[in-house]
């Protein structure tokens, strides 16, 4: 079975409140990425609360931004359409639901492989990508860098060299 992982890829990431021209960029690859994928979809969704500015990483981060039930902390529609799955909302930038779901799925049929797509590269893709490969070390992880932006376009290659230093395959398909 093949795993693809969604992350984060919401309204206030895209065009919101910490959108970038990059972000909005990879749109259209994201699609058709999770239009195109053979196996199972699933999808992460950062989820802050009206006190996320005294949380510590409102603290390190002091922009509001994916308030659950607000428009920004929706994914985009065009992603949103064509994912099955109840979203896994995450307080912090990695998921260790996520990582405990990687490990279900692979007691009931092995996991192949697992790609990761969406927002921030040199946040929260990178660490969704080391859970993945802590909980399922011996499962190929991969990060399709077409499908993926960063706050900057330099920690976005920063986090992708990174990545590769910790056995994560970085491909670039659209």
């Amino acid at each position: 079975m093949h795993v693809l992982i969604v992350v984060d890829m919401q309204n206030d990431f895209i065009d919101g409140a910490l959108g970038t021209a990059e972000a909005v960029a990879i749109v259209p690859n994201v699609v058709k990425k999770i239009r195109d994928f053979d196996g199972i979809v699933l999808a992460t969704k950062d989820t802050h609360g009206e006190d996320y500015l005294s949380t510590q990483e409102g603290k390190n981060l002091p922009v509001i931004h994916c308030v659950k039930g607000t428009e920004g902390w929706e994914l985009k529609p065009s992603v949103a359409e064509l994912i099955e799955e109840p979203a896994i909302e995450k307080p912090t930038f990695g998921s260790v639901r996520l990582g405990e779901i990687l490990a279900a799925l692979n007691r009931k049929t092995p996991v192949e492989d697992i790609t990761l797509i969406g927002l921030c590269t040199d946040i929260c893709v990178i660490s969704n990508a080391m859970i993945a490969k802590a909980y399922l070390p011996e499962v190929p992880v991969i990060v399709d860098a077409a499908c993926c932006a960063g706050v900057t376009p330099a920690s976005h290659n920063n986090a992708l060299e990174a990545m590769k230093v910790c056995q994560i395959q970085v491909v670039n398909q659209e």
